[in-house]
């Protein structure tokens, strides 16, 4: 095997992230088509804002009240 040709291999890191990518990119268009881009780009932006703000996934315990 060569040098570039191991460079190409993915990771199974990378071939899970992919997966991830397809899918919101399948759920993306979907969103455009049905209710257009500023929709589809107003949900990614919350998504984003939630995750950053730990309100979406597993509650993290936390002492600060």
């Amino acid at each position: 095997m060569t040098q570039t040709e191991e460079k190409n291999e993915l990771t199974e890191d990378e071939i899970s992230k992919d997966k991830f990518f397809q899918r919101v990119a399948a759920i993306s268009q979907e969103m455009v088509t049905e209710h257009g881009k500023d929709f589809s780009m107003g949900t990614l932006v919350l998504a984003a804002r939630w995750i950053a703000e730990n309100k979406i996934g597993p509650k993290e315990e936390s002492n600060q009240n």
